[in-house]
């Protein structure tokens, strides 16, 4: 499902940022960069968000007890449990000539860690996340320096409730939708 939105509703949810910066910050825990969650219209989208480029190996705390690194290979990440998982870029799985985006996810009844990749030939601008409800959670981005065609994207939610799904979406630097995995059980 594609749709573009007009520019004005990325000024709304960025005044309200401004506006109300605890309603719409960074989410609890030891890392600055974890991913914020809107509660805002679909039709309102966040600005682009910050690629916060990483040594190859550099373990990042993505919070809640979970850490991500990169390596020319792909994406790494262990959970609180220490156990280790790994999604390749090289692999021939992931053509990034073309936009896309992947979705792993593991969690507990206390909250549900969410990572990925994000790749193409178009910089990205966000990776987002959008409940059955319409909550939406705006991720943290890794890049490696000189590797403009893929990253790695990570967020926490609340455990789901009841029916419905999570959908993933990747936009440009200007909101254009590039790619995106409809709502499914996480």
């Amino acid at each position: 499902m594609k749709k573009h939105l007009p520019a004005a509703a990325v000024a709304v949810v960025a005044s309200l940022a401004l506006a109300a910066p605890s309603a719409v910050g960074a989410a609890p825990g030891p890392s600055a960069e974890t991913a914020t969650t809107v509660a805002a219209p679909a039709e309102a989208d966040p600005a682009p968000t910050r690629i916060r480029t990483v040594r190859s190996g550099e373990r990042v705390d993505a919070g809640r007890g979970y850490t991500v690194w990169l390596t020319k290979e792909g994406k790494h990440w262990a959970g609180p449990d220490g156990f280790e998982n790994f999604r390749s870029v090289v692999d021939g799985n992931v053509d990034r000539s073309e936009p896309g985006v992947s979705h792993q996810s593991e969690g507990t009844a206390e909250g549900v860690f969410h990572s990925g990749l994000f790749y193409g030939p178009t910089r990205a601008g966000r990776v987002e996340l959008t409940d059955s409800g319409g909550r939406r959670t705006v991720a943290t981005l890794l890049a490696l320096p000189g590797r403009p065609d893929w990253g790695v994207w990570y967020a926490h939610t609340p455990a789901p409730t009841g029916k419905g799904g999570l959908a993933v979406a990747l936009y440009d630097r200007r909101g254009t939708l590039l790619a995106d995995l409809p709502a499914g059980p996480f």
